[in-house]
């Protein structure tokens, strides 16, 4: 293990994330709103902290190795976490005890979008900025992370793309084609959000909102500028835009990247993981529309429809915008949208949830099995994209299924330990683990009135959804660390 190599490189990126305060700062300066001193203060102790950790190592430059890459990308990850709490611990408004600016900081970075914080439209500005700012940068960590690193060190959904993902796929150590990577992923990114911001602001939002509100909607983030979320803005057009952004950036990266280098859509239409993304979300997207109009909970056909897509593709996609409670929906949807986002985003997206890939492939496995029961002798291969996928692609899934389950249980049963009823803790293990946001009962509007315990134990569901389970689990075994 690198040690010496990997402190140095958390201690540039802790450096570097110190950099990311200072628009919250002029933003502050901008509205003179009371928090510019916060933010000052927060932004000297994060670089002098990262200095502290780079100075005494700074000319180790080792290559890092896979085990190497696993502890960069958990400690990244956590140290982030912890460090992007400084500024909310340090505003006097709101005040924040130190569970709470964690939570809410590991809710922005992960992307889940939930959140301890009540009375957002007199919030600071600055303070409003910074937690749509911290979606932003997570959701773009995220996409790296997934479409450059995971495969790289052999888990995750993305290793099912080796042949067409840009990126060191074959290779056995970081290199410099990680970098060229980013920085095409980067200019994808940044030109989703500019075009949603633009677009949002044509519709009607400020600048301010519009562009806060384009940083959790092409991260799949959440966080919004007032505590109605969407349904502030009480406008079919906006959400509907909305609708179109969460698709977008819901999908592939890689197909995006693939269509941007090759001047083409093709990749779109020929990827069978899309196909299924698409078709799960209209389909509970009908449901969902006419369920709403039959039980006349919305008088209108359109009003049933537009309310109807946006809440399926919001849940559906793990962003957890809202237009209206949907909890207070009647019948079964509150259930099915919630059991939707175990689905979730695409590989190589900002989404959460299990990935639409492995859930096509645990549906094809299922289906083989029961062929072979018809069957006994012969042979039957699982393909995605007409390709045959190996044997062990097909049991990691099944492992990360299997894992996936085990670990919402424990953390179910722990919440409802500490005195949660049944609803509320299903509801927030799921919301936290699928990196969703909003769930139900207590944790329906926000997580602010639930105990700290089970905040710590929701800041870990955070963390093992949004590592893909595998990347941290496999650092806390035992042989991790042996030679």
């Amino acid at each position: 293990m690198q040690f010496l190599t990997i402190q140095r490189i958390l201690g540039i990126l802790l450096g570097l994330f110190s950099f990311t305060l200072l628009p919250p700062i002029a933003v502050s300066l901008y509205y003179q709103d009371g928090s510019t001193q916060a933010f000052i203060d927060a932004f000297l102790l994060l670089l002098l902290a990262g200095i502290a950790f780079w100075f005494p190592v700074r000319k180790h430059r080792k290559e890092l190795k896979i085990r190497d890459g696993f502890l960069v990308v958990v400690m990244f990850w956590v140290t982030l976490g912890i460090s992007g709490a400084v500024p909310f611990y340090m505003t006097q408004v709101p005040a924040m005890s130190f569970t709470d600016a964690v939570f809410e900081s590991m809710s922005g970075l992960t992307t889940t979008g939930a959140t301890v914080l009540t009375g957002l439209d007199d919030l600071p500005k600055a303070v409003l900025f910074y937690r749509q700012f911290l979606q932003w940068l997570g959701g773009m960590g995220i996409v790296v992370l997934a479409v450059a690193i995971l495969p790289l060190l052999g888990i995750g959904g993305m290793q099912l793309y080796r042949a067409e993902t840009p990126g060191p796929m074959k290779d056995s150590k970081l290199t410099p084609r990680i970098t060229e990577t980013a920085k095409a992923l980067w200019y994808i990114y940044l030109t989703l959000t500019v075009s949603c911001a633009v677009a949002f602001h044509w519709a009607g939002m400020t600048w301010f909102d519009a562009i806060g509100h384009s940083f959790s909607t092409v991260a799949i983030g959440g966080f919004s500028t007032h505590d109605a979320s969407m349904g502030f803005f009480d406008s079919a057009t906006i959400e509907m835009i909305t609708v179109v952004f969460m698709l977008l950036a819901g999908m592939n990266f890689s197909l995006h990247f693939l269509a941007w280098r090759h001047r083409s859509t093709k990749h779109y239409f020929a990827d069978s993981e899309l196909r299924v993304y698409l078709w799960i979300l209209a389909i509970i997207s009908v449901v969902t529309s006419t369920y709403l109009y039959f039980t006349h909970t919305f008088e209108t056909p359109w009003t049933a429809i537009h309310q109807g897509i946006f809440q399926a593709v919001s849940i559906g996609t793990t962003t957890g915008f809202t237009t209206t409670d949907y909890s207070l929906w009647p019948g079964f949807l509150p259930i099915l949208l919630l059991m939707a986002s175990y689905i979730g985003g695409c590989a190589g997206s900002t989404g959460g949830g299990i990935k639409v890939i492995r859930v096509m492939l645990l549906f094809k496995q299922g289906y083989r099995e029961v062929l072979r029961l018809i069957h006994p002798n012969a042979i039957f291969a699982i393909k995605v994209n007409n390709k045959a996928l190996p044997p062990k692609v097909v049991g990691a899934v099944w492992g990360f299924f299997a894992l996936y389950i085990f670990c919402f249980s424990i953390m179910h049963l722990f919440l409802m330990a500490t005195g949660l009823d049944i609803v509320t803790s299903f509801s927030a293990v799921t919301a936290c683990l699928n990196n969703l946001g909003p769930g139900l009962g207590e944790v329906g509007a926000n997580y602010g009135d639930i105990n700290s315990p089970s905040k710590w134990v929701l800041c870990v569901a955070m963390l093992l959804g949004r590592l893909e389970i595998f990347t941290l689990l496999v650092v806390l075994t035992p042989a991790f660390w042996q030679r």
